[in-house]
């Protein structure tokens, strides 16, 4: 059963924590965001856009999906894959301690509790529809919000490489939203061919 209040409750103080980012972002508006919070609002949104009837669980997940990440950076690990693999797999362990307080000091049950640790730690990807719904969300705000900075920054062989491995993480009903977002025409050339690649 879905709690209102609570959901507000718990959402406001993942956005305290995320508040609290030293690093931030300007939209094309001109406003400025601690970059982790608008991580979070845009993943609130792009979970209700593409799944409305989202589970309190999933909706809880998105809004904390990246809680404080800049409190590990990547650069405290070996810059190779084995350090990137290490870096990220204590993330999702450190996403899940965080959480987990916030939403105990809400009054969530140990149940909710445990989903969210559940979807956090991205289990069962390809076989959970609530993971799988939380990976497509997470692809779909990489691809609208951060892939055309980060294509700007790197070589177009590791750009489509990229795209390929987010491709594969995705189920069909993301593949058909991906192709519906606002991509300018040199993302969408690159999406393509990824895609055939």
């Amino acid at each position: 059963m879905a709690s209102p209040d609570k959901l507000q409750q718990a959402f406001s103080l993942f956005d305290k924590a995320n508040e609290q980012d030293p690093h931030t972002e300007t939209v094309p508006s001109g406003k400025t965001y601690p970059k982790e919070l608008l991580y979070a609002l845009r993943m609130t949104e792009k979970l209700n856009d593409f799944a409305p009837n989202a589970s309190e669980a999933l909706q809880l997940t998105a809004r904390c999906q990246h809680i404080c990440r800049w409190e590990i950076p990547r650069d405290a690990y070996e810059m190779n894959r084995a350090g990137y693999l290490k870096w990220r797999q204590d993330l999702k362990t450190f996403h899940a301690e965080k959480a987990s307080a916030i939403l105990k000091e809400v009054g969530y049950d140990q149940e909710t509790i445990d989903k969210v640790t559940f979807l956090l730690e991205k289990k069962q990807l390809k076989k959970n529809q609530e993971t799988q719904t939380l990976e497509d969300v997470v692809c779909l705000v990489f691809l609208q919000y951060y892939f055309e900075p980060f294509s700007a920054e790197h070589q177009e062989e590791k750009v489509i490489d990229i795209l390929q491995k987010t491709w594969r993480k995705m189920s069909e009903a993301g593949h058909q939203a991906a192709l519906k977002l606002p991509l300018s025409k040199p993302a969408l050339e690159l999406v393509s061919k990824a895609i055939k690649g």
